[in-house]
């Protein structure tokens, strides 16, 4: 089948005044194979915050980063496993915009979605800048603002054509990515046990030395949590491509459960290869943590090396964002509540929404370079904790749904949350706390005003859309591989 149909409802609604259960008429293709929705749950998570950002937050927190990561990690691993319960039940191209309508109501999915969209937006032009910097570095003739045309040009093309060219792109973007951090996972383990030539094991002395595992106390741990959380960002990104696989049901089920120890593995492992072998407290830092190490270790164009990486991730998380943003766009649109215009698919790819995402980050671009100061400060500041609020509808979405489904249709429970509802429950304070820990941090605060700020607004619109909408608003996005049924899911069910 090449396009989707529109089906039945696949999810029975407990309650009378439950938002109707899905549909959806727009004709996405089925262009993503499952190889590809691994590596876009690998690869997604992946991003230029982890190669370069993470020097800041190992400057923070020393040492005690490891655990940083490794409580940032079990919390996205709690969300990305709620997030796989639902779409792998219910896949959908608006993902957790769609549940959030299912669950909670219209008005949550419209600001979940549109709060989304607007995040990937913006992301997509600082991605372009930071790319566009690392080419003119190699190219100072070359003016950056070319670069950024360019890069903007080809990936809105790219997600123009059909979805399995996205695909392609993300897998080979991915597996480079990968294949660059289990490299710097084997090396760095190599001289951590001193059998690196030319290299002697460290042992614990960057470790416990230099003012110990939390050298600047507990407060430098929170800030390398909080850097930590936000590196995590861009696992959501698989379970909107999961409504365009071939097999939605079973592709989301496995991508979701193979990604999640392979994220611990390489964000957890990084850390603790970094600290163990470099102090924490180097200047070298500054030029990105695995650059640092790999230039201690004193391996050849190892600053270079990590520049083509940065380069590749950075490419990656475009093009992920722009395809993200534009299903996120049509399937808003396909529930009413966006323009129609930007519904509109040609050859099973909501062109209309990939230009519009395409131009939209394009402006973010141009306002860096006219308004650095005023507006596009106001812009990074609104996004600073979208990605926070995404997760907090994610886990109260799937605390509502998950008891419909056990009720209605326990067979579609293909991924089930772990020890549901307590470690829910448990993610859901875990978000609170990362808000709270913004709120007491001045470097943090007025991102969190500003994200409040566009929230709010966005979720007074859609409370006045859904109450002018009340009696004609259109089904929800479809579960776009409904029709996998029930086969589907024993196939792919936990063991």
């Amino acid at each position: 089948m090449s396009r989707t149909s529109a089906p039945a409802s696949a999810e029975p609604t407990a309650a009378a005044d439950a938002p109707p259960a899905p549909s959806n008429d727009a004709p996405l293709s089925h262009g993503l194979k499952q190889r590809h929705l691994s590596m876009i749950a690998l690869g997604g998570v992946i991003g230029a915050g982890l190669f370069v950002g993470s020097g800041a937050a190992i400057a923070a927190a020393g040492p005690s980063i490891i655990v940083a990561y490794a409580i940032s990690g079990l919390l996205v691993m709690l969300i990305m496993r709620m997030l796989g319960e639902m779409s792998a039940a219910n896949p959908a191209s608006g993902s957790f915009s769609v549940h959030a309508e299912r669950a909670i109501g219209p008005w949550a999915g419209f600001t979940a979605g549109w709060a989304f969209w607007f995040l990937l937006c913006v992301a997509v032009g600082l991605e372009a800048i930071g790319a566009a910097k690392i080419v003119v570095g190699w190219l100072p003739g070359v003016p950056e603002w070319s670069m950024v045309a360019l890069f903007m040009l080809v990936f809105c093309v790219t997600n123009l054509a059909a979805v399995k060219n996205f695909g392609e792109f993300e897998f080979w973007f991915a597996a480079l990515k990968i294949a660059a951090i289990a490299l710097f996972l084997v090396i760095g383990l190599l001289a951590i046990l001193g059998v690196l030539p030319g290299t002697d094991s460290p042992g614990m002395t960057n470790l416990t030395g230099k003012g110990g595992f939390l050298p600047n106390g507990v407060d430098g741990l929170i800030v390398g949590l909080l850097a930590s959380v936000f590196a995590y960002g861009g696992l959501e990104t698989v379970t909107i491509a999961a409504a365009e696989s071939e097999r939605p049901v079973e592709g989301v089920a496995k991508a979701v459960r193979t990604a999640m120890w392979r994220i611990a593995v390489f964000y957890i492992g990084s850390m603790a290869v970094i600290v163990t072998l470099l102090p924490w407290n180097s200047e070298s830092l500054a030029k990105g943590s695995y650059v640092a190490t790999l230039e201690h270790l004193g391996l050849p164009a190892a600053s270079e090396i990590m520049n083509v990486v940065v380069l590749i991730a950075l490419l990656s998380a475009m093009n992920a964002n722009i395809y993200g943003a534009s299903r996120m766009a049509c399937s808003l649109v396909a529930r009413g509540q966006g323009p129609k215009g930007l519904g509109k698919i040609s050859g099973g790819v909501p062109r209309v929404a990939v230009l519009t995402s395409s131009v939209f980050g394009f402006a973010c671009v141009l306002l860096s370079y006219w308004r650095p100061d005023d507006l596009f400060m106001w812009l990074l500041n609104m996004i600073g904790a979208i990605i926070l609020v995404v997760w907090f509808f994610i886990a109260v979405s799937q605390l509502i749904l998950r008891r419909r489904l056990e009720k209605d249709a326990p067979e579609k429970l293909v991924v089930r949350m772990w020890a549901f509802p307590y470690l829910t429950w448990a993610a859901l304070a875990g978000i609170a706390a990362v808000f709270v820990l913004m709120a007491r941090d001045p470097g943090t605060r007025e991102q969190l005003y500003y994200t409040g700020g566009l929230v709010l607004v966005l979720a007074g619109l859609g409370f006045a859309h859904q109450r002018a909408t009340a009696d004609k608003r259109p089904a929800a996005d479809a579960p776009e591989g409904a029709a996998s049924g029930k086969k589907a899911a024993t196939a792919a069910k936990d063991d």
